[in-house]
């Protein structure tokens, strides 16, 4: 199946997803269900274009990325490697064409990260190997009852390498990061929840959605500069110490302060009404 993501300036096709925008909110859906949604070689290019389109416009405020099917994803896709050529280990260059493929398929799920908007994934049934590598890129989770989280690569005689073990740390305690990568055991929602990797857990599909939905709308109602910078700060605090982490919050508080914001929410309590904020500023390649 292949869906055209009709946005401004958008004509691709995309053979992975198939995407809803309103309000504000961008609706990513995995729509593979028959293969698991499993991560094929068009999605390692899609997601990050896709990504790239939708924060460009400027009027999506937050990403919502969820999947079709009894689960979420069953991750990387062996077709991927399917030529053999990608795998060889022979020689020098066979080493360095690897390590180059590791890095093109980290900078697609780095792009979730880096995305200048919130992103939120809505997670039922498995989320296996690359997949959880990529909700963990995420910063929101929403999951289901049966939902299910596993490093499934050390059970392939592999080390997982697309961004989980370096995201993980920030997310769960060591010792369970740890136990995770390696045994290769499932992690259930209810322990997920109360280890902290996920928000909330929903009964099932339909409410899933419907949730991660919700908090989208909150989000999406908040001034937009304002929620970009918290993300941008709470990225920054992570990989940095307190120190410079505070003051390039200073910086970054600075640089996108907006007394009109400020003045819209003050005058909107007043009224007894939601306050209107302007999109974020479009994003462009050129001069």
């Amino acid at each position: 199946m292949q869906t055209s993501i009709k946005e401004p300036g958008n004509t691709h096709v995309y053979k992975c997803f198939s995407l809803d925008t309103k309000d504000g909110i961008a609706h990513l859906v995995m729509n593979r269900p028959e293969q698991m949604n499993s991560m094929i070689k068009e999605f390692w290019s899609e997601l990050p274009q896709v990504i790239s389109e939708i924060e460009a416009s400027g009027k999506t405020r937050v990403i919502v990325i969820s999947a079709e099917g009894k689960h979420f994803s069953a991750g990387m896709d062996l077709s991927v490697f399917e030529s053999g050529d990608n795998l060889k280990t022979e020689t020098p260059t066979d080493r360095e064409k690897l390590k180059q493929l590791i890095l093109w398929l980290q900078s697609s799920l780095n792009a979730l990260a880096s995305c200048r908007v919130p992103v939120i994934a809505a997670i039922q049934g498995a989320c296996i190997g690359g997949a959880f590598d990529m909700v963990a890129a995420c910063d929101l989770r929403y999951a289901t009852q049966d939902a299910t989280f596993k490093i499934q690569e050390i059970n392939l005689a592999m080390m997982a390498d697309l961004g989980g073990l370096q995201r993980l740390p920030y997310l769960l305690s060591d010792a369970v990061v740890r136990e995770l990568a390696f045994t290769g055991e499932a992690l259930t929602a209810e322990r997920a929840l109360a280890l902290g990797l996920i928000n909330e857990i929903l009964p099932n599909h339909e409410e899933l959605v419907k949730r991660a939905l919700q908090v989208a709308q909150q989000i999406a109602s908040r001034a937009p500069l304002a929620v970009s910078a918290s993300k941008e700060a709470i990225n920054y605090a992570r990989d940095h110490h307190i120190n410079d982490a505070l003051l390039h919050c200073a910086n970054l508080q600075a640089s996108i302060f907006s007394i009109a914001d400020l003045a819209e929410c003050m005058k909107a309590k007043k009224e007894k009404r939601s306050p209107v904020f302007g999109d974020l500023r479009p994003l462009k390649n050129s001069f």
